[in-house]
């Protein structure tokens, strides 16, 4: 057997995908949990629905996504009392998002308690990132007690589109090197080399790196003490402000990145200003990777923005000629593939993510399916 239900399990909602093998039987989006006139009344409400209304009967697994693994997790893992209690303990570096998948995790156990249950991390594939990448100049020892290291995220669409980019160039994955930028209103970039994660953008949490929709992405950290002695700021209101109203969002009102180009495309100036920024730092980690892996077989965007945005595409792009990376204007109207001309010596891809497949074979994975 190899169906497989994927489950993305937020505060207040549940996202799910049935699969059989890499076909979609269902999926859907269950809203507003335990809220007034929500779709359920709870969590467990939500999957008994979704019991009721899917034929749940054969499943090789159960695959959630969970978005920080810590140090202990490095790869997907079947759950169980002593995964459970983990989990929970890495709360302070997701704390937002692990109590969540928690929720999910043990919702599902009870529900469904003849089926393995796999957490699938989103730092896990960033794990072989080499300590000279992964760790900052610190003191050695409050980073050794705390577990201080860049973890990075959205590593299963990292994953999938690094092998997928590979596929289109009809390369071998262990011997592909790429940048891949997945943008959407959570953005980051990541080094690949053959099939290994050995930079990324995000760190200890997903605020640095890029320009996001409501997140700084990276800022000097001593903007953080100077708010805080200057301004009177505490810190819970200025990680608020670096988390929810920075980004897109505090540079322009709108965290929407459309809306943001629509208002760049009439001439609004802190549309443009917002654009530029956000552009400028993609580029900027673009530079940063091409010097991390010395070759680059192919820059692949994707995400939300990065698939559907063929305006950020080019301006991102633009002026790196030198560095052998250039965009076919018509290829990237077109959204294809390659948006590169031939013969290149850097192939631009567009591949559209599939976080949800990739949790699906890691789930396989996990238990020898």
């Amino acid at each position: 057997m190899t169906r497989v239900l994927v489950l993305n399990s937020g505060s207040s909602s549940l996202r799910y995908r049935l699969f059989d093998g890499s076909d979609v039987l269902a999926k859907g989006l269950i809203q507003r949990i335990g809220e007034p006139g929500g779709d359920a009344a709870d969590h467990g409400a939500a999957l008994r629905r979704l019991m009721d209304e899917l034929d749940l009967s054969g499943l090789t697994a159960v695959g959630h996504r969970v978005v920080h693994g810590g140090e202990r997790f490095t790869a997907s893992t079947v759950v169980d009392d002593e995964v459970l209690a983990a989990i929970e303990e890495l709360i302070p570096l997701a704390p937002l998002h692990n109590p969540a998948a928690l929720t999910g995790l043990r919702v599902a156990r009870d529900l469904l308690p003849g089926v393995p249950q796999v957490a699938v991390f989103d730092t896990a594939f960033h794990a072989t990132i080499p300590p000279e990448g992964a760790l900052w100049a610190i003191d050695r020892e409050v980073s050794r007690k705390w577990g201080l290291r860049r973890y990075g995220f959205h590593g299963t669409s990292h994953a999938y589109v690094s092998r997928e980019t590979a596929r289109v160039l009809g390369r071998p994955v262990a011997d592909t090197n790429v940048i891949t930028l997945h943008l959407g209103n959570g953005a980051s970039a990541t080094a690949v080399r053959g099939g290994r994660s050995v930079a990324t953008s995000m760190g200890l949490t997903p605020l640095p790196g890029l320009v996001m929709g409501t997140r700084s992405g990276d800022i000097d950290p001593s903007l953080i003490f100077h708010l805080h002695r200057v301004a009177g700021q505490s810190l819970d209101e200025i990680e608020e402000m670096l988390t929810r109203r920075s980004g897109l969002l505090g540079l322009t009102g709108d965290n929407d990145m459309r809306t943001v180009q629509e208002r760049w495309a009439a001439g609004d100036a802190d549309a443009t200003l917002a654009y530029d920024i956000y552009c400028r730092r993609i580029r900027e980690y673009t530079g940063s990777y091409l010097a991390v892996l010395g070759r680059v077989d192919a820059i692949t965007f994707t995400g939300g923005v990065g698939e559907n945005s063929r305006e950020i595409r080019a301006t991102t792009m633009a002026g790196l000629e030198a560095l052998g990376i250039a965009i076919d204007p018509d290829r990237n109207r077109a959204n294809a593939s390659i948006i590169s001309p031939d013969g290149s010596p850097v192939t631009v891809c567009v591949v559209p993510t599939e976080e949800e497949l990739e949790i699906a074979s890691e789930a396989r994975r996990a238990v020898g399916a």
